[in-house]
């Protein structure tokens, strides 16, 4: 296992075992020997290998260095170059398991399910409001604590509209190079080149009835089959609604007229009631992440005063459609010196800062042993009144 490691990394942590592999990268549990701290460490095997990946591998450093401060997102520590020049190795803190592990073992109880749900909510609130879409929200990709905490990870797939809007105008032309099929939204199965915020909502409903039934809502084997699953399930009576994605490449030309099925059974009804919102084939109809979050559903955790808000938009440094290797490394290996600068820093101030304290505290000390040793206190008057 460890030979996949570059010794360099090893040096600085002690590799415990694999966490688990993907087609990007490896990701192992570890110990910090500096922080004594337990961390994850990603490998992303060649970063730079093609436009794609270099992309990928950029949104995913970059997002998390503009987004490092919410609850209910993964942190990530540091940025580590391979010796090979070809990968990077990515550290984060460490999570005990993901969502998928946890309804695969059903152990959940209809609280917990509220509370994940809650704060995936949380942190889409956040990413919503600073007009940053994931585009790759599943199972996997939601961490959990042994105390319930949820992190949202992986932002390869992530786009800034803010700064798609600005460039390219309001008619966003993006990928539909996102995602699991079984949580893509209908617009983006269908091939449309401009989407939002909504296509996450969608992919939130998809989590919330898999939490509540233990299996995946429409676990399609192919686009067609995927998008057949969703029709035999979704109520589509108006016309608008139907005509809403006609302009998409694989626009159904029927929609099924037999009885729909159950969409989850055994829930309560105000989880049915959220799906129910969340599960619109019209985009514009879907609920929005700060209306979802105040839902009757999660009435139990809901608390505005803690629902934080960006209050800017997050924008990467170079353009979004770069779409150039030499560009992204160029630019991630500027991103990783300025962290090490800032970190060399950061370490000079706090070393300077433990030394000052050091030294007054012996000074201190010193003191106070030399008043002791002499004796010498303040006389005490003494005043005669007879």
């Amino acid at each position: 296992m460890t030979e996949d490691i570059n010794s360099s990394i090893q040096k600085k942590f002690k590799i415990y075992h694999e966490l688990g592999r993907g087609a990007y990268g490896i990701v192992w549990k570890a110990n910090d020997y500096k922080t004594g701290e337990d961390v994850a460490i990603k490998k992303i095997v060649g970063a730079f290998q093609n436009t794609i990946d270099a992309q990928r591998s950029y949104r995913e450093i970059m997002f998390l260095q503009e987004i490092n401060n919410h609850d209910n997102i993964i942190k990530l520590l540091n940025v580590i170059k391979a010796e090979n020049d070809f990968d990077i190795y990515l550290v984060f803190e460490f999570m005990q398991t993901d969502l998928h592990s946890v309804i695969q073992a059903n152990i959940l109880e209809p609280v917990h399910k509220q509370y994940i749900m809650y704060q995936l909510l949380k942190a889409l609130k956040f990413l919503h409001s600073g007009d940053v879409i994931h585009r790759d929200l599943k199972p996997r990709n939601i961490l959990l604590s042994s105390d319930c905490r949820v992190k949202l990870c992986d932002f390869g797939l992530a786009r800034s509209l803010a700064q798609s809007d600005c460039i390219e105008g309001p008619n966003v032309i993006l990928t539909d190079y996102v995602g699991t099929r079984w949580y893509r939204a209908p617009e983006i199965i269908i091939g449309s080149e401009t989407y939002s915020k909504s296509v996450d909502m969608w992919s939130c409903g998809c989590i919330l009835a898999e939490l509540l039934s233990g299996k995946p809502l429409f676990p399609g084997s192919s686009i067609v089959n995927q998008l057949h699953r969703i029709l035999e399930v979704i109520v589509i009576t108006k016309q608008k609604d139907i005509e809403s994605l006609s302009s998409c490449g694989l626009y159904p030309t029927s929609i099924p007229n037999k009885k729909r099925k159950i969409l989850i059974h055994n829930a309560s009804k105000t989880a049915t009631s959220l799906i129910t919102k969340l599960i619109q084939w019209n985009p514009e109809k879907r609920i929005e992440v700060e209306t979802a979050i105040k839902h009757s559903y999660l009435s139990t955790f809901h608390n505005p005063h803690d629902e934080p808000r960006s209050y800017r938009k997050i924008t990467l440094p170079i353009h979004e459609n770069a779409l150039n290797v030499t560009v992204y490394r160029k630019a991630l290996e500027a991103e990783i010196l300025k962290r090490n600068l800032e970190f060399s820093q950061k370490m000079k101030a706090k070393n300077k800062i433990h030394e000052l304290a050091t030294k007054i505290r012996s000074d201190t000390k010193k003191k106070y042993e030399n008043t002791n040793n002499n004796k010498i206190w303040p006389e005490k008057k003494r005043y005669w009144f007879f």
